[in-house]
């Protein structure tokens, strides 16, 4: 028999670096696609954004569209639509037939990121969530990594239609894995749909999220970039004040009174914020600043997630050993330190330190990503994990939009105060310092949890009893199983 706990991350995790290697490998093919479809890279670019307001429109209604007809199902119809979106952009001759694409795209992808954290929550028990999270972290971390690299490589060797159609055959054992091996599981309680709020909560997001990604790319005047984000600030805040008055929000933010979830969406976001301008940064410094090619850019910047892939192992044990609170704290500043690291590369510096420093710090914040994700749901009850879900997925989409902007923001920054009219490896340093900072600052928030938080998870719990009660090692073992046994009844639950 397959063992679920280790099959349903994985077929999780490929949907999502599948979607997470899409967004960034286009980046680099963008001349190649926009000459062959007759436009400009520069219109091109803005076409692309499509996605992300596809992706900002579309999140709020995920929760309650698993809650409605079953999270495997829509996780399995998201994926093709997807694959769909894919095939439409490999078959573009114009700029709207691709913006079109990406729409569909970025309708897909709003559903397989929290659906399918949604189905690894409702199919994992809590004592393997860890492991499992683990598992889901890595193509996070690859996709943006590895996204550049692989597209240069593809529109050099064969051509940029392929960037897409590498999709089918991934997306195609994602839906068969799906219907095979997860369960068929629906909410019992069947809620309302709050039309209203998905409005707000739609248009406030997306004009968010589309006006920090194009802020400081000098694609929109700066003019139109503030009206996007004040009108999307406006829409949220009328949000907020309709969810107030309604039972079932598409974004509950009545779940931030759990300290667990309030502490990663609030810390998660600054820690995000920091870490996703790294890709947008490092590629930058490697290719303008050292005068990398992008393929070789892309290898040495993939040193990070080398240092990701490492980590799934002994993420667990970390955890269990030093409890989420102690190493969600120490590890964020540990974590900003490699990042910020980054300011001190120089054109002189050895690319084997470079690619080291990448290494290691990849472990670590992969570890930070682990606890994160995995926290948050610490405290959240079944009926409720559709919401949550949904409420951590805005959260990370807007953190990584905003990561880009604040580190486009410092470069720009810092060419005024230099008085440099072109992008040369000095300017960077002051970014990479900056979002550094900014990352470290999350540590505040983590050490505001309750010094157990998450002990039911981590089996840390369990542990601690054993170790009170002068048992060896072996019973302590004995106990996290004993811990693990009890959450069977979970699985129950879930499935009636």
């Amino acid at each position: 028999m397959v063992d679920k706990q280790r099959v349903i991350p994985l077929i999780v995790a490929t949907a999502l670096f599948m979607e997470n290697m899409d967004s960034t490998v286009i980046a680099t093919s963008l001349p190649a696609i926009a000459a062959d479809i007759g436009t400009s890279p520069l219109t091109l670019k803005l076409a692309i954004t499509s996605y992300l307001l596809s992706l900002a429109v579309f999140i709020p209604a995920s929760g309650w569209t698993a809650d409605r007809f079953g999270a495997r199902m829509v996780f399995a119809i998201a994926v093709g639509v997807f694959m769909v979106g894919s095939v439409g952009c490999a078959l573009s001759t114009s700029v709207t037939d691709f913006v079109f694409a990406r729409i569909l795209q970025g309708m897909g992808g709003a559903m397989m990121t929290p659906v399918g954290r949604l189905v690894l929550l409702r199919s994992v028990d809590k004592s393997a969530l860890v492991n499992a999270m683990a598992w889901v972290t890595v193509p996070a971390l690859i996709g943006p990594v590895i996204g550049p690299p692989l597209g240069g490589f593809i529109t050099t060797y064969a051509s940029w239609h392929w960037i897409f159609l590498i999709n089918i055959p991934i997306g195609l054992l994602g839906i068969f894995m799906a219907l095979r091996f997860i369960d068929p599981i629906k909410s019992e309680e069947r809620e309302p749909f709050d039309l209203y709020g998905m409005v707000l909560a739609g248009l406030g997001l997306a004009g968010i999220a589309f006006g920090l990604s194009v802020a400081g790319l000098n694609l929109l005047p700066w003019s139109t970039v503030a009206a996007l984000i004040a009108g999307g600030a406006i829409s949220m805040t009328l949000y907020v004040i309709h969810a107030r008055r309604t039972g079932s929000p598409v974004l509950d933010f009545s779940l931030l009174k759990l300290p667990t979830l309030r502490a990663a969406v609030f810390g998660g976001f600054l820690f995000r914020l920091g870490i996703g301008a790294l890709p947008f940064l490092l590629p930058l410094l490697m290719q303008i600043g050292f005068g990398l090619t992008p393929f070789h850019s892309g290898l040495v910047t993939f040193a990070s997630s080398l240092g990701a892939m490492g980590m799934k192992t002994l993420a667990a044990r970390i955890i269990r050993t030093f409890g989420f609170r102690n190493l969600m704290t120490v590890n964020a500043i540990v974590s900003a330190f490699f990042l910020g690291v980054c300011a001190l590369f120089t054109v002189s510096t050895p690319l084997l330190i470079i690619m080291v420093i990448l290494v290691v710090g990849g472990f670590f914040r992969s570890l930070e990503f682990t606890a994160i994700n995995t926290v948050a749901y610490a405290e959240v009850e079944t009926a409720q994990m559709s919401r949550a879900t949904t409420l951590v997925s805005v959260n990370q989409q807007l953190a990584v939009s905003a990561g880009v902007a604040v580190g486009a923001a410092c470069v720009e920054t810092t060419m005024w105060f230099s008085h440099v009219s072109e992008l040369n490896a000095t300017v960077f340093a002051p970014a990479f310092v900056v979002v550094a900072l900014t990352s470290a600052a999350s540590s505040w928030f983590f050490w505001q949890m309750p010094a157990d938080a998450g002990n039911e998870i981590s089996g840390r719990k369990a542990v601690e009893i054993a170790s009170r009660k002068g048992a060896g090692k072996g019973a302590a073992k004995a106990a996290v199983k004993a811990a693990s046994e009890d959450t069977q009844d979970v699985r129950d639950q879930r499935l009636g």
